[in-house]
């Protein structure tokens, strides 16, 4: 059951991916499996519901490695820079294009926008909870964690925008200069000192 559930989430994000949210049908789902309509149903009962948990299974990945990246024992500043520089556009997270599509789809499905919503504050929640192990460790200084997280993280998912959607609009290098610009005036840095002790 939960095998065949994961390979019709699999086949989702395929469909998405190819079709996008509006356009694809748990027909398109089920054609990609050969199975029958009726067993896409049985697994979500609505197209709706099968997109959102499309959504949360292809995050699922990332967040664990988000998790991993979080959870070394190095410093909060390692980590964090790791974090930032591998969820930016410019890094190895997978999947701007689907991200993209989904928060276009979820202004139209209340069910897509809860998962979105969800796991977007469970990316906020981990990077704020990892400056704020490096303020108490005196590593360095950031008055509002959370504030940091969301203005690190709208940084981040505006050029993933902007390097997704329009190619070439951005190069992969000043994004990059331009996320650790941000990162080190968040956290009371230097970029120069920061980038060094960073590496």
């Amino acid at each position: 059951m939960a095998e065949r559930r994961e390979e019709l989430l699999k086949a989702a994000i395929g469909q998405i991916e190819v079709r996008g949210v509006s356009a694809v049908r748990i027909a398109d789902v089920a054609t990609a499996l050969g199975v029958s309509n009726a067993l896409v149903i049985y697994h979500f009962s609505t197209k709706e519901k099968l997109v959102a948990a499309a959504f949360a299974h292809a995050a699922e990945d990332d967040l664990a490695q988000l998790r991993r990246l979080l959870g070394r024992r190095t410093t909060a500043l390692r980590r964090l820079r790791a974090a930032v520089r591998w969820y930016a556009p410019t890094g190895q997270a997978k999947g701007w294009r689907l991200w993209i599509e989904g928060w276009a789809a979820a202004l139209r499905e209340p069910a897509l926008r809860e998962v979105a919503r969800d796991l977007d504050m469970e990316w906020k929640a981990a990077i704020a909870e990892v400056i704020a192990e490096g303020v108490a460790a005196g590593q360095f200084h950031c008055p509002d964690p959370t504030g940091a997280a969301f203005r690190l993280t709208a940084l981040l998912d505006g050029l993933a925008v902007q390097m997704t959607a329009y190619t070439g609009a951005v190069s992969r290098a000043r994004a990059q200069e331009w996320v650790d610009d941000a990162l080190a005036r968040e956290l009371g840095l230097h970029r120069e000192a920061f980038t060094r002790s960073g590496r």
